[in-house]
C-alpha cells in the first residue's frame, strides 16, 4: 500500500472541511462520494454562493479570523474560483494557521 502523500495536519483539516460542508449542504453531499483534495467546489460539489458564506463563517469559528475564505476568493479571477479545490482551501488553512498558531485552536 502506498503511503498517504498528505501530511497528517492537512488530512485533519480536510476532514474538518468535509464536516463543515456536510453541515452547510446536508447529508446529501455525501452522495457525491468521498471529498478529497481534488474535489472542486463548483463542478463536484456545486456549492452556491450562500453556502460559501456559511462555510466561511464556520471556518472562522473554527480557525479564527485569519482564515478568510471570502478574502481568498476575492483574490482570484472567476476561472480560478470555479476551479478551486477542497485541497487548495485545506492548504491555505494550513499555511495561515501555521503562520499564526493562535488561530489553530
Amino acid at each position: 500500500m502506498a503511503p498517504d502523500p498528505l501530511p497528517e495536519r492537512t488530512r485533519t483539516i480536510l476532514a474538518e472541511i468535509t464536516d463543515m460542508l456536510v453541515s452547510v449542504v446536508g447529508e446529501e453531499l455525501l452522495v457525491v462520494g468521498e471529498i478529497t483534495c481534488a474535489t472542486t467546489f463548483n463542478d463536484d460539489l456545486a456549492l452556491e454562493s450562500i453556502e460559501f458564506v456559511a462555510l466561511a463563517e464556520l471556518l472562522q469559528q473554527r480557525y479564527g479570523t485569519s482564515v478568510d475564505l471570502l478574502g481568498l476568493l476575492a483574490e482570484k479571477d472567476i476561472d480560478q474560483i470555479l476551479a478551486m479545490t477542497v485541497g487548495e482551501l485545506a492548504a491555505h488553512i494550513d499555511r495561515v494557521t501555521a503562520a499564526d498558531p493562535a488561530c489553530a485552536g
